[in-house]
């Protein structure tokens, strides 16, 4: 008998998840990141966003894939700015400064998808890199 790495969840239910608050009315549901197996090639999950609340200005050592699945958003990518209504989704390369904000009268919710399972997000603001939703990351929300 060889030692094998074990098997992914193939199939995940929010109330399986731990969600955590990230502060200022944001909260994310992390669904597949390096918890998952050690031969995940993405991270995903979803994070909702009150009235008002966003995140900072930061970039990513992977590629990230956003679809706007509640609300009205605002994407900053790259220095250029974009409206979002349900349904729409965006696409930005690894090392590219973006953000999200909601600039709705209600809920926000996006769901994202990384290209990689060892994510780190840098600040822009302050050059510091996290551990992509480590605890060090769960904070530094910003409103628009």
């Amino acid at each position: 008998m060889t030692d094998q790495p074990a098997a992914p969840t193939l199939l995940i239910h929010p109330d399986q998840v731990e969600p955590f608050d990230r502060g200022n009315g944001v909260r994310t549901i992390p669904y597949v990141g390096k918890w998952n197996c050690e031969t995940n090639c993405v991270t995903t999950g979803q994070t909702q966003f009150a009235e008002g609340t966003g995140l900072p200005l930061h970039t990513h050592n992977v590629e990230e894939s956003v679809l706007i699945l509640e609300g009205d958003a605002v994407a900053e990518v790259d220095g250029q700015t974009f409206d979002l209504v349900a349904g729409d989704a965006t696409w930005v390369p690894a090392g590219i400064p973006h953000r999200f904000y909601n600039r709705g009268s209600g809920t926000m919710r996006i769901y994202w998808v990384y290209g990689g399972r060892d994510v780190t997000r840098t600040i822009v603001a302050t050059g510091e890199t996290f551990e992509h939703l480590s605890e060090s990351d769960r904070g530094g929300l910003s409103t628009p």
